[in-house]
């Protein structure tokens, strides 16, 4: 594909970016790191734990459990940490790798900032200085803030504040093919992948502070489309008595105050993993409805279709992956919610599936799928995207040997009568077999997908 070209209809491009940032500590674990790990407990304790399959991490057992179960199966894992200090202060004795941005907005923004976006607006309820360090030092990448009563877009760097507290998640990366054994259980790692210990500080709100709400009409005007996550930080109740529902509430508001001086504004909710099955019902039943795209990972379709009532076909999705229940999944989303694009992505593919009205030919939505698996390939190798010289990485990546039996299934599934409303496509991904960091290839993928989708919509409408 011709990637100068692409990243020239990018260039016109504004965005808005919300809610979440965070440090991401980064731990690369081998043979000796997770057997280390093990031995610090009783084996039947971690096998009645693995089986327990806790859905917070409450204890340090928690924690090795649920990284020996992703590990043992290959899938990634997100799971919140308990707001505990002496549990932080365990986790703070590992000796990590490196620091780096993290959280999807700060991801994203990052990539879209160096992708040439004419402008990123990246919002996060807390920036600390430490945070606002990460974000990178361009032009085009700004903070929305209010002085004065009026809006002003400055660099993160110059919007910090002094008493916002610092939100880190660690993230434990593993290769494909670490060894270790659970009591006479030899287990090796099907395959590279992380496990996210999720940090969910009780002062972190998914939400546009008020003054700040007010001007989103303003931002939702100098801005082509939008991409908002971090929900999966939502939780049930807080201390001072606020619930879930409280800030689904405000986010259902911020889409509709976006929109109000833009009715074409396009956008996209980067879902994520969700172990609260009632927030993740309510995000659904809430939130789907007001967007227009979603992006995830076939576990997270499955999940999501598991809360909605499609239990036979999310348990089918998690234990096989079949393109087809892929596939059947997506169509169940894209109508249920009156979708415009559902964006499903794994390890061996992304795919799009769209209604038969969709403005964009097959080309241009293929190629912003190609363009996706070119930034994921090169985040992939090199473990982040620091230029655009750098994607030169991602197109020699090879794609993975599966590429031709998916692309024949999907062309196969497209034939079939019951799929006459939609169209659907796929494109392999360039599988970097020992990637140097898999954390936000997802939102990488994603959003070089979308962004791209909107500029050849915004050609349209200017032709």
């Amino acid at each position: 594909m011709n990637i100068e070209k692409y990243l020239k209809n990018l260039s016109n491009l504004s965005i808005f970016l919300a809610y979440n940032a965070n440090v991401d500590a980064i731990k690369y674990l081998n043979d000796k790191d997770v057997q280390e790990l093990i031995d610090l407990f009783d084996i039947n304790d971690i096998k009645k734990k693995i089986e327990e399959y806790p859905r917070v991490i409450k204890s340090p057992l928690d924690f090795v459990a649920r990284l020996i179960h992703s590990m043992k199966t290959g899938k990634p894992a997100e799971v919140p940490l308990y707001d505990d200090e002496k549990l932080q202060s365990w986790f703070n004795q590992f000796k990590y790798d490196e620091e780096r941005m993290g959280g999807q907005v700060g991801i994203i923004s990052n990539l879209l900032s160096i992708l040439g976006l004419k402008k990123v607006i990246a919002y996060t309820p807390i920036l600390s200085k430490k945070q606002a360090e990460m974000f990178v030092n361009r032009e085009n990448l700004v903070y929305p803030s209010i002085v004065n009563g009026n809006l002003v877009l400055k660099k993160p760097i110059e919007s910090y504040r002094e008493d916002d507290p610092l939100k880190i998640n660690r993230i434990f990366e593993y290769r494909m093919g670490v060894k270790f054994r659970l009591g006479s259980e030899e287990i090796t790692t099907p395959q590279a992948n992380r496990f996210i210990v999720a940090s969910r500080p009780e002062n972190l709100r998914i939400e546009i502070k008020d003054e700040l709400k007010e001007k989103l009409p303003e931002i939702g005007k100098i801005v082509d489309c939008a991409i908002l996550s971090g929900y999966q930080a939502i939780k049930e109740e807080y201390k001072d008595g606020k619930t879930g529902d409280y800030y689904l509430k405000r986010a259902k508001e911020d889409i509709k105050l976006l929109r109000k001086h833009n009715k074409g504004l396009k956008i996209h909710l980067e879902f994520a993993s969700i172990p609260n099955r009632a927030i993740r019902k309510k995000i659904a039943d809430n939130l789907l409805p007001n967007v227009d795209c979603i992006g995830m990972d076939e576990t997270e379709l499955a999940n999501i279709l598991h809360v909605i009532g499609y239990d036979r076909l999310s348990e089918e999705i998690l234990k096989k992956s079949r393109i087809e229940d892929v596939v059947e999944g997506s169509k169940i989303l894209l109508d249920e919610y009156n979708l415009e694009i559902v964006q499903v992505h794994t390890m061996y593919y992304i795919m799009y599936l769209c209604g038969k009205d969709n403005p964009l030919s097959d080309e241009e939505l293929k190629e912003t799928l190609e363009f996706a698996t070119i930034l994921a390939s090169t985040k992939a190798a090199l473990g982040n995207i620091r230029n655009v010289e750098d994607l030169k990485v991602g197109l020699g990546v090879q794609y993975n040997e599966y590429g031709d039996l998916l692309t024949t299934i999907v062309e196969e599934l497209t034939k079939k009568p019951e799929n006459k409303n939609y169209r659907m496509f796929l494109v392999p991904s360039r599988l970097v077999k020992n990637p140097k960091s898999t954390v936000g290839l997802g939102d990488t993928i994603s959003s070089g997908a979308f962004v791209g989708y909107v500029s050849f919509l915004k050609n349209k409408l200017n032709s």
